[in-house]
């Protein structure tokens, strides 16, 4: 029995493998293009070579692109969009810190600030009962008017940027996670060296392309479907090979 043959079958197995993992990223991706905040994602692949003989390739991890978002304008002044580098950090369930793009925030039950995803904000300040009107400003001086009307300042929020954004970890949620290969989270206020700034009344939209992905789709269709051609008929082949044996 030919050894190739085995090698077209592991080979086109692997590539249908891969295939369908990487529409699993581009679906995400498609399904995430109306999500605030959202960073489109991309596969990584890695070639698989063993004792010199090729062996197909693997998805060895998706890595976020972090693209500034295009900007809507909205009637609601708890929209907050950072223009530039940083993430806002938030409480995570289990009480770590993530980190997300999402400013589209609303007040829960306690009065605190908390993402679409409802994760707490993580900032110096509070919001005292009565408290209307609240905005940030681009420096992420956070004010209101209280029941006088008077303007108050409730606190500060802080943005947190990365030497390498793209190597954070998806936590799912809109949420990311610090990674060795983001590197130490770096904390800075909103207009400082390096950091971006922050407005009210606008939110960054999803950076994924439609036209890109559902491109990327039709490329992984056809190619799913070469490969599901060569596992059919390299499997043909070799059952027949083992009933001429037989024979």
């Amino acid at each position: 029995m030919p050894a190739s043959l085995f090698q077209t079958l592991i080979i086109s197995r692997q590539d249908i493998l891969s295939r369908m993992r990487d529409l699993d990223v581009t679906s995400n991706n498609l399904a995430n293009i109306n999500t605030a905040g959202y960073k489109t994602s991309r596969s990584n692949f890695q070639e698989m070579l063993n004792e010199q003989l090729k062996e197909g390739n693997q998805l060895r991890g998706t890595q976020m692109l972090t693209m500034q978002g295009a900007f809507k304008e909205t009637a609601n002044s708890l929209d907050w969009a950072i223009q530039g580098e940083g993430f806002f950090s938030v409480t995570l369930p289990d009480g770590t810190v993530g980190y997300t793009r999402d400013g589209q925030l609303t007040l829960d039950a306690e009065r605190n600030l908390v993402t679409a995803s409802g994760y707490p904000l993580v900032w110096d300040g509070s919001i005292p009962e009565g408290t209307v009107n609240i905005s940030v400003s681009a420096a992420g001086t956070v004010s209101g008017q209280d029941a006088t009307g008077a303007s108050v300042n409730l606190g500060t929020v802080g943005l947190t940027r990365f030497p390498n954004p793209n190597g954070l970890t998806s936590f799912g949620d809109n949420a990311w996670l610090e990674s060795d290969a983001s590197g130490a989270a770096q904390a800075g206020a909103p207009g400082d060296e390096n950091f971006g700034t922050l407005s009210s009344f606008r939110v960054e939209q999803s950076n994924v392309e439609m036209s890109q992905e559902l491109t990327h789709l039709i490329t992984l269709q056809r190619s799913f479907s070469m490969s599901l051609k060569a596992f059919q008929q390299t499997d043909e082949m070799i059952a027949l090979a083992i009933n001429l044996r037989k024979a």
